[in-house]
């Protein structure tokens, strides 16, 4: 069990980098460039490997490669978010400019809502053994779905319950006031959709934890290892989102890929009573089938430019 200066010092250090980004180099609401979307995403990639250094030093080789086996797990199972995300986006019309901040805000609430998810999911885990066997059922029957199922159409969030429930909770304007997720009329404030779009957000990231989180867990029980992990994967997200926002059709055969994963690890889970598969080994079957299903991908599309 860690202390807990470890877990303030992390959070304290994760939220002095937002705020440094959001306060001091992006305080102008601008659209993100695509330079400036992989310069964010290989910052945070090499925090991340720093990090996992320092794992390697101060709690041995084992624990290192746990923390960069569940990072590149949520990290290549959080790139499908992004289909949902840009859905979302072009769904409620979110100016370019400010979908930064809307993302800034939902990192924010998902440093939260999966802090408490992953104490509550080790926690379980340490009680109910048996457990194992739940979460690897249900993420093999996922990756079997994902597998087998067509592309999905474009969902419609007329009837979406969350929207609804959060039009009956507090009034709603009927246009984007700049940056703000509040605005003051007649007396009473009110709701912008900008808000409404950043608890979608964080809903639809809570809804993807309940595949990724146990799939992490299957590689580690350390909650602090599985939070850590997470926490660099959804950062790395935020800023993959604005470089591949106009690419995501050149990665068709990438759902497959991730149908994969999730369909190993839930088989993991499931013969963890009868056989062991070293975090090493699951390190590399996961890169093996990611950096497959990307080739794939690209090769396909390349085929297609060409007719």
């Amino acid at each position: 069990m860690e202390p807990i200066s470890f877990w303030v010092g992390f959070n304290v250090f994760i939220v002095a980098l937002l705020v440094l980004d959001l306060v001091v180099l992006n305080k102008t609401d601008k659209e993100v460039t695509f330079k400036q979307s992989l310069l964010w995403v290989a910052f945070w990639a090499v925090i991340a490997l720093m990090f996992n250094a320092w794992v390697y030093t101060v709690k041995g080789h084992e624990k290192a490669f746990e923390f960069l086996t569940g990072y590149v797990i949520e990290w290549s199972l959080s790139v499908d978010n992004l289909f949902v995300f840009i859905v979302i986006f072009s769904y409620f019309k979110v100016p370019k400019q400010y979908e930064y901040r809307v993302l800034f805000w939902g990192i924010l609430g998902a440093l939260i809502l999966r802090g408490a998810f992953i104490v509550a999911g080790v926690a379980a885990f340490h009680m109910f053994s048996w457990l194992i066997y739940v979460f690897g059922g249900i993420l093999l029957f996922t990756g079997l779905k994902m597998f087998f199922s067509g592309d999905d159409e474009n969902p419609s969030f007329d009837d979406n319950l969350l929207v609804r429930v959060c039009r009956k909770i507090f009034p709603i304007t009927e246009e984007y006031h700049g940056k703000h997720f509040m605005v003051k009329q007649a007396g009473r404030w009110l709701a912008t959709p900008l808000l409404l779009v950043l608890i979608v957000v964080d809903f639809t990231d809570l809804i993807f934890a309940v595949d990724s989180i146990p799939a992490v867990l299957a590689i580690s029980k350390d909650s602090f290892i599985v939070y850590t992990s997470n926490v660099f994967a959804i950062l790395g997200l935020r800023s993959l989102y604005f470089a591949l926002s106009g690419m995501m059709n050149l990665f068709k055969y990438l759902k497959y890929g991730l149908a994969v994963i999730l369909s190993f690890v839930g088989i993991k889970m499931l013969g963890s009573e009868f056989f062991h598969i070293p975090t090493v080994y699951a390190l590399l079957v996961v890169l093996g089938v990611l950096a497959m299903s990307i080739l794939l991908s690209l090769n396909a599309s390349n085929k297609e430019s060409v007719k």
